[in-house]
């Protein structure tokens, strides 16, 4: 049949020749997605029961990286999220109902308990902070109607190491889903499922992107009943992904184990080296001895990763500290971490019951610069701040 150049431009039909192959993965884009006949048309979210359905489920590129990075965290199923926010709302409205109670760790993203304490709390949903500190003592806080229970380690911003197995055994003998941010260790230097996590969760954003220019998250687990109702509320829920922020996700997995190799030796360099000045009172870095759980991460973790935390001086308090901040040069300001680039934040006056720190707190991400000019740039500051204060008297 004769048809209009307009209609012939309109026919998905690929007209390239056959054959090529490359080392980069494809990027597939698209909303609709064809099925072969009426009578295969089903809308199901689950690509072992329809490959493809709709493009909300994923397309070969967001399938290949969910592939992948269940691959990475020794997983059985994972499902990509627009964001590591999106992941962990994701592992709530999977497992929490109303009149359901919930045990996070003082210490997680801060992000999650306002999740907790807002959205979910308006839902009837009860959620908890607890010591991340208590291990296996955490029993005597799950009720009846406990349903999951978080870990973030080492802690957002004070670094704290939980034990994790000791809690994973606590959480099974009462029947309740333990679920862990694993962004720090990346699947990489701690092993969730190995550890007795149920649900494994990354901000893809960190050290899976690596290079600050996408938002993904992912969700893992190996239980096919979790795997079920992770996928059911995905879907409800229409955490639709970009396939261009995948196919960058893929890519930065291909680096992932030598950008963090590097990151864990100038990282940790720079942290034994803020801890020799007197303006510094301690260094939270897991590898460090007197980090708290400093034993549970050499007994479970097989590395360190980029980001850590410093409690400094009461001479560099409040102000002093903000401008100490503002005098770097290479370390740049602003949340997350993972990327190539230094980053700096204050976390003053963060709601903690246990080990608050008041407004000494700062984060620190170590990126790719020279360890030596790094040094540099926290040393002219340092002696800025001295100058100014001497004027200052």
């Amino acid at each position: 049949m004769s048809r209009h150049i307009q209609t012939s431009l309109l026919d998905p039909t690929p007209r390239a020749p056959d054959g090529f192959r490359s080392l980069a993965i494809a990027t597939q884009r698209g909303s609709t997605t064809l099925f072969a006949s009426a009578r295969d048309v089903r809308d199901d979210w689950c690509p072992e029961r329809v490959p493809y359905a709709y493009g909300l489920h994923g397309t070969p590129t967001t399938l290949e990286l969910a592939e992948r990075i269940a691959l990475l965290e020794n997983a059985n199923h994972c499902f990509i999220t627009p964001g590591g926010q999106a992941a962990l709302a994701l592992v709530y409205f999977a497992f929490c109902a109303s009149g359901d109670h919930v045990l996070v760790p003082e210490s997680a993203y801060g992000p999650n308990k306002d999740l907790a304490h807002d959205l979910l709390a308006r839902l009837g949903i009860s959620v908890q902070t607890y010591d991340p500190m208590l291990g296996a003592d955490i029993a005597a806080l799950i009720r009846p109607n406990t349903r999951l229970i978080w870990c973030e380690s080492p802690g957002s911003a004070t670094m704290e190491v939980q034990d994790v197995p000791a809690i994973a055994a606590v959480a099974h003998e009462h029947g309740v889903v333990l679920a862990l941010d694993n962004t720090y260790g990346s699947g990489v230097f701690f092993d969730a499922f190995a550890h007795g996590v149920d649900v494994s969760i990354q901000a893809l954003t960190k050290y899976v992107g690596g290079h600050s220019d996408l938002l993904l998250g992912s969700v893992s687990t190996r239980s096919a009943a979790h795997y079920e109702a992770l996928g059911q509320a995905r879907s409800l829920l229409g955490m639709a992904v970009s396939p261009d922020d995948c196919s960058l996700a893929l890519r930065g997995l291909q680096t992932l184990w030598v950008r963090l190799e590097h990151l864990q030796k100038s990282t940790l360099h720079i942290a034994q080296w803020l801890k020799t000045r007197p303006e510094v009172e301690r260094v939270l870095h897991p590898a460090l001895p007197d980090c708290p759980g400093h034993e549970l991460w050499k007994r479970d973790f097989t590395g360190s990763s980029s980001v850590f935390s410093v409690v400094f001086a009461t001479q560099m308090a409040g102000d002093l500290l903000l401008d100490f901040i503002d005098r770097l040069a290479l370390f740049k300001i602003g949340f997350s971490w993972g990327g190539v680039t230094s980053l700096v934040a204050p976390h003053f006056n963060i709601d903690r019951d246990v080990r608050p720190y008041g407004d000494r707190l700062v984060r620190f991400n170590i990126g790719l610069e020279h360890v030596d000019d790094l040094i540099a740039d926290l040393e002219q500051a340092f002696n800025a701040n001295k100058k100014t204060k001497g004027e200052a008297q």
